[in-house]
């Protein structure tokens, strides 16, 4: 698979459980507060100064994240979104995933004028090239080239050079 992770094995219990030895409760009490606001607010302007300001995320000029659109809970300043892109309606965006025995931490690094549908969920450790398109409720689960098309679960490429 073509996702960049960092792997961190746990023991005793799941990694969740162990999920204030990762990231302080009040970071993530900070980070659930600003994007459940960010969620809902309708200005584009309000909702990326929110994200760069107290989110620490990297977005561009013009980028549109739509209502409801969730970034991750613990570690958003892993995500970095290009300029004029869109980011659908109910979309999630990862930076970690915890697991039975271990967690992962991935940088999720999204071009300039993307398109990326709604409902869809995009997982730590993928690149996402400029001008591509994602279709709406795909999983990107490894990195998508740019000037492509890609949709579905499992997640394929339906066209090059868009």
């Amino acid at each position: 698979m073509s996702r960049r992770t960092k792997r961190y094995p746990v023991s005793k219990t799941n990694s969740l459980w162990q999920l204030y030895k990762t990231v302080s409760f009040w970071k993530v009490l900070k980070i659930f507060i600003i994007s459940q606001t960010a969620r809902i607010t309708p200005s584009f302007r309000i909702k990326n100064w929110l994200y760069r300001t107290f989110l620490n995320m990297k977005i561009g000029d013009y980028t549109a994240f739509a209502l409801m659109v969730m970034v991750d809970a613990m570690f958003p300043e892993r995500i970095k979104v290009g300029s004029n892109t869109i980011i659908g309606y109910n979309t999630t965006i990862l930076a970690h995933e915890y697991l039975i025995h271990e967690y992962r931490l991935g940088d999720v690094i999204i071009g300039d004028d993307v398109m990326i549908g709604a409902n869809c969920t995009i997982l730590p450790g993928v690149t996402i090239g400029d001008r591509a398109v994602i279709g709406a409720g795909t999983v990107v689960h490894k990195d998508v080239e740019r000037d492509t098309f890609v949709a579905g679960s499992p997640m394929r490429l339906i066209k090059r050079n868009v």
